[in-house]
């Protein structure tokens, strides 16, 4: 077992050592660290912790709006998709804060950077539409029948896919190139059963 694990960190090792011309150490190791304290510690990053809110909100208010043409009670659902935009508006709004905080952090001139923005870029449109749909159900009064408004419905599903496309972006950051994300040898203190100390 313990040959295996030296040949696995041998293999990291070599596979490190193939980029180490590409990017200084210092370069892109910088993105794996906070800005300042506030948005989270190494490896747990406010931002990650937030996003999951909004996202969440906003899928279930589109769910409530189209349930809303199935045969469900429409005033309550459509009261209910309203509250939930509403909270997903606010927490995305923190998010974006803490998601520029950990962007500062990428070097610039980098495909990462360039990823980071659009995904920036994606997040406020859809947050934007989420807000003017908020504006727009508070003007409107509930429906008594026939369902949510159908232009707030594609309103909603529009934002929902930028969304989407936005999370997938956010993935690539993290889960490709390790924006806030811990290196490999802090990763590895977790698997290390010699140890109980949480770092």
């Amino acid at each position: 077992m313990a040959t295996h694990r030296n040949d696995r960190h041998i293999d990291d090792d070599r596979a490190r050592s193939k980029h180490s011309t590409s990017a200084p150490d210092e370069t892109w190791r910088q993105a794996k660290h906070p800005k300042v304290r506030l948005a989270g510690g190494y490896g747990s990053p406010v931002h990650s912790t937030l996003v999951p809110v909004p996202i969440g909100c906003w899928l279930a208010s589109l769910v409530f709006d189209v349930a809303s043409w199935i045969g469900g009670p429409v005033q309550a659902l459509y009261v209910g998709s309203y509250w939930l935009i509403a909270i997903g508006v606010v927490v995305a709004v923190a998010a974006a804060v803490f998601g520029f905080l950990d962007l500062l952090q990428v070097p610039a001139g980098t495909h990462v950077q360039r990823i980071g923005l659009v995904h920036m870029g994606l997040n406020l449109t859809a947050t934007t539409l989420y807000l003017g749909s908020f504006l727009l159900r508070w003007a409107w009064p509930p429906p008594v029948s026939g369902g949510v408004p159908v232009g707030l419905v594609a309103l909603s599903g529009a934002a929902f896919a930028l969304l989407a496309v936005s999370g997938h972006l956010g993935g690539r950051l993290a889960y490709r190139y390790g924006v806030r994300v811990a290196d490999e040898l802090a990763q590895r203190e977790g698997y290390d059963t010699d140890t109980n100390e949480d770092r």
